[in-house]
């Protein structure tokens, strides 16, 4: 499952990391902060992420199962045929052969179908807790003055003072990435209010 959240995560990182190169150079470079989170790890680590690759192994196991089944017949077809080759006809031994290969291609494209049976399962089981993993990650920022925060998989290093992972965690199993709107709200305008008195200030 981590495998599919790699390019969002990334890009969202590659996006933050170009404003914080930015911002960083501007006069408020001494009060610039930088968060950290392994967002990988820390959606694993949730409740609702233990949830999810619960019931996405299960279903990765049955459908496991069922293609090693398919192929274990067709070996064991392959080795019959094999074996009766000095016994069967020509075209007792060419209708064998191609409808060995005629389930051979129907595996093959069963491997397919579940793959992406999977990958959409994955989807519908990360999506959601992506969004509210990012809604706590908002709120920690905005609550402890972060202007940036970025994916631990995106830098090559980072102090380990500014790894809030385990922060997010414990945040979003508390239920501190509900969606509190109105709370949300009241901070944003916090915030608005903020940035219009610094601007009155500027000459």
């Amino acid at each position: 499952m981590a495998s599919a959240l790699r390019p969002f995560t990334k890009a969202l990182a590659v996006g933050l990391l170009v404003t914080g190169a930015a911002a960083a150079t501007s006069d408020a470079r001494a009060d610039f902060r930088i968060g950290v989170v392994n967002v990988q790890y820390a959606v694993a680590q949730t409740e609702d992420g233990i949830r999810a690759t619960n019931t996405f192994k299960k279903l990765f196991d049955k459908r496991q199962q069922d293609l090693d089944g398919r192929q274990t017949e067709l070996e064991k077809m392959k080795g019959d045929i094999q074996r009766q080759q000095g016994v069967l006809s020509r075209e007792a031994l060419t209708r064998r052969m191609e409808d060995w290969q005629k389930r051979m291609v129907d595996l093959q494209t069963l491997f397919v179908e579940h793959n992406k049976e999977l990958q959409k399962k994955q989807a519908e089981l990360t999506s959601p807790i992506m969004k509210k993993l990012f809604g706590v990650i908002a709120r920690i920022a905005k609550k402890n003055g972060y202007d940036v925060v970025v994916d631990a998989q995106a830098v090559p290093y980072a102090r380990q003072d500014l790894d809030l992972t385990d922060q997010v965690v414990q945040m979003y199993n508390g239920g501190g990435g509900g969606g509190d709107d109105k709370e949300e709200k009241k901070e944003e305008k916090k915030e608005e209010k903020k940035e219009e008195k610094k601007d009155e200030k500027k000459p």
